[in-house]
């Protein structure tokens, strides 16, 4: 089977058919577990439902903790699973907003809109002027 890695090497991906995006995270897991120490796959593209799949692989310990924690709220695991790290996704997300807000008031307190943005262009798009602070 073909796999590619990012820049980095800390990332493959592997192209393998299915009837499901399910089904192929499953069949590419029982083809790799032997292989490769990979401890989750997902899939690259949003399903139908707009989510990315994820196939994750638990160590004894976490596994019997989810379970027992699933058992006392009468769910699946997977399902106490997807719940977890959908809000600990959302948690981060939301920090990365607040960091972000934080940083651009304190560079606000010392450069006009315009100059924030033009810096962000030339940054964007490779240029390297930045502009003059204009007298207010």
């Amino acid at each position: 089977m073909p796999l590619a890695s990012n820049a980095d090497r800390t990332r493959l991906m592997a192209v393998h058919g299915a009837r499901s995006p399910g089904g192929a995270l499953h069949a590419l897991r029982r083809r790799l577990d032997a292989l490769l120490p990979i401890d989750v796959l997902s899939t690259h593209y949003p399903n139908r439902h707009g989510q990315i799949l994820l196939n994750v692989a638990l160590g004894h310990t976490a596994d019997r903790a989810l379970r027992r924690d699933a058992a006392v709220v009468g769910q699946r695991p997977q399902d106490v699973l997807r719940r977890r790290a959908t809000a600990a996704l959302t948690r981060e997300e939301q920090e990365r907003a607040r960091q972000l807000e934080n940083r651009l008031e304190n560079l606000l307190a010392h450069h006009t809109p315009d100059e924030v943005l033009a810096c962000v262009a030339g940054l964007r798009y490779g240029r390297q002027h930045h502009p003059t602070r204009t007298a207010p």
